[in-house]
């Protein structure tokens, strides 16, 4: 039989198993919120941490907090940060709509593992949840700024780096592809030459434009709610406090969190997050095409287009040997899919703050925190096992431009692009050479062909 301990809040009495280092508000949590299997993501929990690390620094300087309290904190709040109490923050997403239930958890654990280091340290103070660990906060304005801590760093550390790693595997694949002369294609038709290395001079130039725009959109995120407190007024914290934790945070992390210069807009709307996951979603929107034009050039090997070769990683088939799958082209445009569904999410969630606070915090960050972590994922993958070992199939690729009719295009500056059409369509319906039927029409002879019809030219 497990063992329990016995944690009061407001309430009354709640047990709670001896080993966990929650309090009774996080155990209600989990007693009344038995929904799904999504719980809060550690990133979220970990931006809470470190404004709890920083507001006990502030509330130090500020006079409010005891030293021996805030040493405490600041102790528990950097193991936190290590990964080293993960298993005690076990709530789910579909909780309040404030993150009060996530915010008190991390109180919580701050509270009863500060306690045992006072204890250890001999000192008689005890710290509190709300008073101590809560102290100048509300969650209505610490959830939302650690949103926006968590979404930042995420972008930053782990999304940005295998964006570059992809363009600079595209960048490679460019220059070795710069001469290779193929058919290029328009409405998924025949068109006029471009080389392969242009084709995917196209792909590196999205992933250049989508870090662009991410970064930019990313800049709206360093605005925190915090000292905005319970409606945006700023009740119970210094008027500096939200400008004093934004500049502990910067010193800590690095990054330039300001305080919002609006606390009732911080609260209550999230429109920055919604940017930032639309620039996402135009990230996923290019690996959607970057994907499908792979796999559809890559496609055969003998029945389809079959102009680029990609990695065999793995059998294609249960039931036909030697098959081989795009398989990674496929797990990427999965997770473009989800990242549109999950911008509808984030879209529609944002749109719903009423009056001071917006209550559909926890299901805008599990989005667009799985958005961050499957397109991070998503890229590297792709790029290791995909784009790395992509090859051009310069057979194919020749006979390809060689079959095709429209580098008849090349001859409409000298017969006019009436004459011109007559050729192709005669080649067309006589399953004959662009040569053949060219000739055949007497609008050139094979000389001016030679001189004229040069796929390199065309490029």
């Amino acid at each position: 039989m497990e063992d329990f301990r016995l944690e009061k809040d407001t309430l009354g009495e709640v047990r709670v198993p001896i080993d966990k280092f929650w309090g009774a508000q996080t155990q209600r949590s989990r007693e009344n919120f038995k929904i799904g299997i999504e719980k809060m993501p550690l990133e979220l929990i970990y931006g809470l941490t470190f404004i709890k690390k920083t507001a006990a620094m502030v509330n130090y300087s500020l006079g409010k907090l005891s030293e021996a309290k805030q040493k405490a904190i600041d102790y528990v709040c950097d193991e936190i940060l290590k990964g080293t109490y993960d298993e005690h923050f076990p709530l789910v997403v579909w909780q309040t709509g404030s993150g009060t239930q996530s915010n008190m958890n991390v109180n919580e654990v701050i509270a009863h593992l500060g306690n045992k280091w006072l204890e250890e340290q001999g000192i008689l103070e005890k710290i509190h949840p709300n008073d101590d660990v809560n102290k100048s906060q509300s969650s209505n304005d610490t959830f939302p700024a650690a949103m926006h801590i968590a979404s930042y760093m995420m972008i930053t550390e782990k999304l940005l780096p295998p964006i570059i790693e992809l363009k600079n595997t595209l960048i490679e694949k460019e220059q070795a592809f710069a001469k290779i002369v193929k058919i290029g294609r328009t409405h998924l038709q025949d068109a006029t030459p471009l080389t392969l290395g242009q084709e995917i001079s196209g792909w590196r130039y999205m992933l250049e434009k989508n870090e662009k725009m991410i970064k930019e959109a990313n800049q709206y995120l360093l605005d925190l709610a915090i000292g905005g407190t319970a409606v945006g007024t700023g009740i119970n914290a210094d008027p500096q406090f939200g400008q004093m934790v934004a500049e502990q945070l910067k010193q800590l992390t690095g990054y330039s969190f300001r305080s919002s210069e609006n606390k009732f807009h911080a609260l209550t709307s999230h429109d920055e997050i919604v940017f930032v996951h639309g620039a996402l979603k135009a990230l996923a929107a290019d690996l959607m095409k970057i994907a499908n034009d792979v796999r559809w050039l890559a496609s055969g090997p003998r029945s389809g287009i079959g102009e680029i070769s990609i990695p065999a990683n793995e059998p294609g088939s249960s039931i036909m040997p030697g098959k081989v799958n795009p398989t990674q082209t496929e797990a990427l445009t999965m997770i473009a899919c989800q990242v549109f569904g999950n911008d509808a999410t984030i879209g529609f969630a944002a749109s719903q703050g009423n009056f001071e606070l917006n209550v559909f915090k926890p299901v805008i960050i599990y989005n667009l925190i799985q958005s961050v972590r499957l397109l991070t994922d998503g890229l590297r993958s792709f790029n290791k096992n995909c784009v790395v070992g992509l090859v051009a199939n310069e057979a194919v690729i020749k006979e390809h431009v060689e079959r095709s009719l429209m580098l008849v295009t090349a001859l409409n500056p000298h017969i006019g692009y009436e004459k011109a059409a007559e050729i192709a369509k005669l080649a067309f319906n006589k399953n004959s050479s662009l040569r053949e039927a060219a000739i055949k029409t007497g609008y050139v002879t094979s000389e001016q062909l030679e001189e004229w019809i040069k796929p390199e030219n065309m490029v």
